[in-house]
């Protein structure tokens, strides 16, 4: 092994393990890695940014733009007003709310379909009594399983299309992923839609008392002078009120001590987490009271929103949220991702997927989420008259017919983008700005990193030394594995890199085996979209662990048999269609 290669290998592990454990922003590493392999000669300096030109990163950035007026076109509202009149089982509403956000995710990005199905399913939620439960994690992995069937269902698509046009001159058709992935698509949600209903089943509640969310929430709260939480040692806080205290501050200062002899007295302030629900018969009895009064406040309301990757709220502290502090916004409870939590209640650390409960202002907090890019989970008033709802989907549909007739992606797209900005739908200028630019940017820098995979000759190692293990010079052999090590890769890195990383390694596959690179190449794509085992491996699974109030284990639980069922039946038709 040469000098390029180990250096290469050992530098893709540690930005594998960087992004895995989400500790640096992706954005960071990713730039982070360009810049280290261009000081190991990897690649020369003109070859640096070519990924930031490349089409599978412009293609991106238009569809993100569209997305974006999709989202204030709101069309399914008056759909999901229907499918609510209609009273239909639960499966039917897990099922057909996961079926629209997969065929939103046909044309679109997985983030962009989940969150703009994810008002409707909320709505329903609340509607129909049905647990978020039973319906956030649905609609995430429906998401997902929507990208495999078209090319610009996700980056991992283009991005093998675009290594499939370099190797052989000529690359995927904008349905060739529907021959795999339609089938596996509509088994997922299916199985999930049935699998759900049996792992959260409803609670033992009568309809009108269900909570809309059964999810813990940290806040602080002060104790009044008739709470019944007087005189209660704090070990004894969970089995008595069903909170777990976490510090109790008098007198401005934490009042230090082992719990079983810390005591509560009037006027302390206590750090708790528990059930909202829990927190809101507190209040109701006036066991607990808000830590701070906020005052009269003209059309006074409570929004719950979640922290979305792109939010600049990422790593910041609850004190330090000025943009919601200068407008008379205050932060009264957050629902977190962190297992631990330190300090005081304005010291927490705000992560993607977290979920904030604003108080104050309605018009306010509007602005606020978003300046600060943050998803509210209600769904907003329509802003356009519902005439003008249907316009930008026509022109999208447009776009994407002329991307299936054969036009380059990124050439359709971008008049979509012209289109929607001369009848004023788009403000490009605004929306550039509100994009997911750590995603782009992770993207662009990771394709001359992928590139190095192929022309360092790393690919044809790592190829050989898996020959050792698998006879991968059969074909279906072969393609099992690369199903398998992309499957194995994306619950911890984002599908992007995996198929960055992998693309070269199927191609030297194709090469040594003398078949196709066709079916290899596919395999790659499913793999790194079948991402059901974690919440971290996509942040469709990180925003649906916070809204869903979802613990790790849920995800194993509930991915592991569609994992298992979506890898037998991928490579079966990947087999039967490709080879």
């Amino acid at each position: 092994m040469s000098f390029e290669q180990a250096s290469l290998l050992i530098l893709l592990l540690a930005m594998l393990i960087l992004f895995s454990l989400d500790r640096i922003r992706i954005e960071v590493v990713s730039i982070a890695g360009l810049l280290g392999g261009y000081a190991l000669g990897l690649y020369p300096a003109e070859q640096i940014f070519t990924g930031f030109a490349s089409p599978v990163v412009i293609t991106v950035v238009e569809i993100l733009l569209i997305v974006q007026v999709l989202a204030r076109a709101r069309l399914f509202d008056s759909l999901a007003a229907r499918f609510a009149a209609a009273r239909p089982s639960g499966f039917k509403v897990i099922s057909g709310t996961s079926a629209l956000a997969g065929f939103m995710s046909i044309f679109m990005n997985n983030i962009g379909a989940f969150a703009i199905t994810l008002p409707v399913a909320l709505r329903l939620c609340t509607v129909l009594a049905i647990p978020r439960r039973q319906l956030v994690m649905p609609v995430s992995f429906a998401a997902l399983l929507g990208g495999l069937v078209s090319l610009i269902g996700t980056p991992a698509n283009l991005l093998v299309s675009d290594a499939l046009a370099k190797a052989t001159g000529t690359g995927f058709h904008f349905f060739d992923f529907a021959y795999v992935g339609l089938p596996v698509a509509i088994a997922g949600i299916l199985l999930i839609a049935f699998r759900v209903q049996h792992l959260f089943p409803e609670p033992d509640e009568t309809p009108a008392t269900i909570s809309p969310a059964a999810r813990r929430i940290v806040v602080e709260r002060r104790i009044p002078d008739v709470s019944p939480l007087i005189g209660v040692r704090l070990t004894d806080c969970p089995a008595r009120f069903a909170i777990k205290p976490y510090a109790l501050i008098r007198d401005d200062n934490f009042a230090f001590g082992p719990l079983d002899q810390l005591v509560i007295e009037p006027g302390d302030v206590l750090l708790a987490e528990g059930a909202d629900a829990t927190f809101a018969d507190l209040a109701a009895t006036r066991a607990l009271m808000a830590a701070h009064a906020l005052g009269l406040q003209p059309d006074f309301t409570r929004i719950e929103a979640v922290v979305m990757p792109e939010s600049t709220l990422v790593g910041s502290r609850v004190r330090s949220l000025e943009v919601f502090h200068s407008r008379g916004v205050a932060v009264t409870a957050l629902s977190m991702r962190a297992p631990r939590i330190e300090g005081r209640f304005l010291d927490l650390q705000l992560s993607i997927g977290d979920i904030l409960t604003l108080e104050g202002p309605r018009i306010a907090i509007g602005e606020a989420l978003e300046e600060s890019e943050c998803l509210p989970l209600a769904s907003t008033a329509q802003s356009e008259p519902a005439l003008l709802s249907w316009r930008p989907f026509a022109l999208f549909a447009c776009g994407v017919a002329a991307s299936a007739a054969g036009l380059r992606p990124d050439v359709a797209f971008a008049g979509v983008v012209l289109v929607l900005a001369l009848l004023n739908h788009l403000n490009i200028r605004q929306a550039m700005a509100d994009l997911n630019w750590p995603i782009i940017i992770m993207l662009a820098a990771m394709i001359p990193i992928g590139q190095a995979v192929a022309s360092t000759g790393a690919a044809e190692t790592i190829a050989g030394w898996l020959s050792l293990i698998v006879p991968i010079t059969h074909p279906l052999i072969g393609i099992a594995l690369i199903l398998f090590l992309a499957m194995a890769l994306t619950p911890f890195v984002n599908n992007a890199t995996v198929a960055i990383v992998l693309t070269p390694i199927a191609l030297e596959f194709a090469r040594a085996g003398r078949h196709a690179p066709d079916a290899y190449l596919i395999a790659v794509a499913a793999g790194a979209s079948l991402d059901f085992l974690t919440p971290f491996g996509h942040h469709n699974n990180t925003l649906a662990m916070g809204i869903g109030g979802y613990r790790f284990s849920d995800f194993l639980r509930a991915g592991w048999p569609l994992a298992v069922a979506s890898y037998g039946l991928a490579l079966l038709l990947t087999g039967l269609f490709w080879l």
